[in-house]
């Protein structure tokens, strides 16, 4: 089977204001290191802001994406095939999802600072996991080429 180009690529980047942090964690660094003189002080300028910033950017970098027939959240493969109903989660009711109405069975692909979400359920007998938990800023696209995937 050949893939053909994703009907829905999405990556989940990390706020702006987290560079800020990594950042702020290079001076911090800084200045602990500075009493041990500058080179010591712009080592640990470096060092730190480079080690935030690989931290901000691999949790970012996890991607969501619909390709032929399989939606692929993460390290997840699940075939579209197995998926059912695909429900779209304003911020307050995927605040409800990810606390007081969680399935500790359900896949979460969580990122807080994205506000929505897609919650998908899994109609696979043989699968345990209830449904998927998608935290997108395109819920409605998502669900669009999840349903678009589901007709091929």
């Amino acid at each position: 089977m050949q893939l053909s180009a994703a009907p829905y690529e999405e990556r989940l980047t990390a706020p702006r204001t987290w560079w800020l942090i990594s950042f702020l964690v290079g001076v911090s660094m800084a200045l602990v290191l500075l009493p041990f003189g500058t080179l010591p002080m712009l080592g640990g300028l470096a060092g730190g802001t480079a080690v935030a910033a690989v931290a901000a950017s691999s949790y970012g970098a996890v991607r969501i994406r619909v390709v032929g027939d399989a939606l692929i959240a993460g390290e997840a493969r699940i075939p579209v095939a197995a998926l059912g109903e695909a429900e779209v989660l304003d911020a307050e009711e995927a605040r409800a999802w990810r606390t007081h109405k969680a399935d500790p069975r359900a896949f979460l692909l969580l990122r807080a600072y994205i506000p929505t979400a897609l919650r998908v359920e899994v109609t696979d007998p043989q699968d345990p996991t209830p449904y998927l938990y998608l935290s997108t800023r395109e819920p409605e696209r998502l669900a669009q080429a999840l349903r678009a995937a589901k007709t091929q």
